[in-house]
């Protein structure tokens, strides 16, 4: 019997270059345990676990039920949604946006991020990244052929790049910020952004604003957007999202905003890629964006009885970690008598049955943290907190 020799299929050099994913990789070693019928507690993907508001899903449910949502969306998502989006912005930045040149509906704004680059960077522009930051950044950032140079965030500047350094880079194409940030959660104020927006446009770089977690935020104080500031749309496009504000993740639907040759330049990637959002999913955003803030207040209230709740009890165990200001990330130093942080979230999950995130998994300067959410009930994080009590 003749032996056939497989067919010798290779992966693209651009694959070759990526790291393993970071949440699939925990979401592996989850399901493995679970699988072992263990009873784990899941302090790693930030999903939120409360369902999305009734009335949204109620819109989503009527509008399903209309024959005229079941073609093709227009590219640029319904008018009607960005009419709605560009009352949102006015109301909640005071920033008004042209709902046809400056605003572009988006599969979630993990797609927007992750297109953009193939419409504004050439292989070998270099890219400022923070580091740590959200994975896919780096991906996307690959597949376009950038030159990534890090910028690290340290936690005695509040997790804000030194300007001052990134004054000093020469030939930058662009510049990702992320605020409220995803580990650290930290957040930046109109100062800072009226700095780096002045740097910007003197050394003509992009700024790339990812603000995701905007409405999710503790004691009142509320995120910056870097549009607030005077010229910035000459430079900057902002992400949003509906995931974390409305509880929306599964839904895939958030949007582009800011400079018109940005958003131009993403627009005409995507209608080479996709053929927009399913228009239910529209009608349903719609609905969304008219939430009464009281409605929202709510839940930044749970999260923010959740935050308390774990920071104290870690604080009673003797593990010292800051209250975020904003997003449902707790990020703190890893304990002591741990090596790094890939061997600390190892040992979490093997000795205590609790899924948390190396802080390495964001980038190098990542290493020696964590990264733990809050989005499982109080009574498992304070379970969580005597568990590590036993192993700490």
């Amino acid at each position: 019997m003749t032996v056939e020799t497989p067919f010798p299929i290779e992966f693209a050099d651009r694959l070759k270059e990526l790291p393993p994913y970071l949440f699939v990789e925990i979401d592996k070693a989850k399901r493995a345990a679970k699988a072992a019928g263990r009873n784990i507690i899941d302090l790693g993907i930030g999903d939120p676990d409360t369902p999305t508001l009734p009335h949204i899903v109620q819109a989503l449910k009527q509008a399903v039920e209309d024959p005229a949502n079941h073609r093709y969306a227009f590219d640029a998502g319904l008018p009607s949604l960005r009419v709605e989006i560009a009352n949102w912005f006015k109301n909640r930045f005071n920033v008004a946006l042209d709902p046809n040149t400056e605003i572009y509906p988006l599969v979630g704004s993990k797609e927007g991020l992750a297109h953009l680059p193939l419409g504004i960077i050439n292989p070998k522009d270099k890219v400022l990244l923070t580091d740590p930051a959200y994975p896919a950044y780096r991906a996307s950032l690959t597949f376009a052929g950038a030159k990534i140079v890090n910028v690290p965030l340290k936690e005695s500047s509040g997790f804000l790049p030194d300007l001052k350094k990134v004054e000093q880079f020469k030939d930058i194409k662009a510049m990702y910020v992320n605020y409220p940030n995803n580990p650290t959660s930290a957040t930046a104020t109109k100062e800072f952004y009226q700095e780096l927006v002045a740097i910007a446009k003197a050394k003509g770089i992009i700024l790339i604003s990812d603000m995701a977690y905007s409405e999710i935020y503790y004691d009142g104080q509320k995120p910056v957007s870097i549009l607030e500031i005077d010229g910035a749309k000459d430079i900057a496009i902002e992400f949003h999202s509906f995931s974390k504000t409305y509880n929306m993740t599964g839904w895939r639907i958030g949007w582009a905003c800011g400079n018109t040759k940005l958003i131009e330049a993403l627009g005409k990637v995507k209608t080479n890629y996709d053929s927009g959002i399913f228009q239910a999913i529209q009608v349903a955003a719609i609905t969304a964006l008219k939430t009464k803030d009281e409605d929202l207040e709510i839940l930044r209230n749970l999260y923010q009885e959740r935050r308390d709740c774990f920071i104290m009890g870690l604080r009673s165990i003797g593990w010292k970690i800051p209250a975020p200001k904003a997003a449902f990330y707790v990020w703190g130093k890893i304990p002591k008598g741990f090596a790094n942080s890939m061997e600390t979230a190892k040992a979490f999950l093997e000795k205590a049955d609790i899924v948390a995130t190396p802080g390495v998994g964001f980038g190098e300067a990542g290493e020696g943290y964590i990264r733990m959410t809050l989005t499982i009930t109080k009574d498992r994080l304070t379970e969580a907190v005597d568990r590590f009590k036993k192993i700490l």
